[in-house]
């Protein structure tokens, strides 16, 4: 399976946990710092937009009522924002420059894993996002907080090596302890710093 399809389907994950949010749980609390059930969504967003931006070459910019913040916050979201919308359309733009190789080869300039093709970053930390995103959301909504068990091993294996690179960016938790008897997602939600 390509980087891109690994991609869209934990987009697909994340949206459908989108669109089965119900409007009135959106103020919810996460797990995900301080942020609401809404801040998680407008988060994951927004950092699309800002690794699209260093792609093109070009700044990142507010659409879909959703603002523009540095990529660890979470920026501010209209009243009445359709976030689906919102993150179909980053979706849609991942996916677009992740199918060109040109785009997908270009380096990124630095970030927890080093100066690595975005196409990589997208492999490892993208899913790293994308995983622990979703599962957030569920956590904050009461929904479906199963994660793809494959996705979860491949993440997990990957990030070890990162560890304290992702901690030094000061955007990751430290790891919390893990349960005896824990299950692989347990143990790679406990590894980024999630208490399931």
């Amino acid at each position: 399976m390509s980087i891109a399809d690994r991609y869209a389907q934990l987009a697909e994950s994340f949206l459908a946990r989108i669109r089965a949010t119900p409007d009135h749980l959106w103020e919810a609390k996460s797990p995900c710092q301080s942020w609401t059930a809404r801040d998680v969504v407008a988060h994951v967003i927004n950092g699309h937009r800002g690794i699209l931006a260093l792609v093109h070459r070009t700044p990142p910019s507010a659409a879909h009522g959703v603002a523009v913040s540095p990529m660890a916050d979470a920026p501010a979201v209209e009243a009445g924002a359709d976030l689906a919308v919102a993150f179909t359309a980053c979706r849609d733009d991942m996916l677009a420059m992740l199918r060109d190789p040109a785009l997908a080869s270009r380096r990124l300039p630095g970030g927890p894993l080093g100066p690595v093709p975005v196409e990589h970053a997208a492999d490892v930390i993208g899913s790293l996002e994308m995983l622990g995103h979703t599962w957030d959301l569920a956590r904050a909504t009461g929904g479906d907080e199963v994660l793809d068990s494959d996705a979860v091993a491949r993440t997990h294996q990957a990030l070890i090596q990162h560890h304290a690179g992702l901690l030094a960016t000061g955007a990751f938790d430290p790891s919390t302890p893990v349960p005896e008897g824990a299950d692989a997602q347990t143990e790679f939600l406990c590894f980024i710093g999630r208490r399931p």
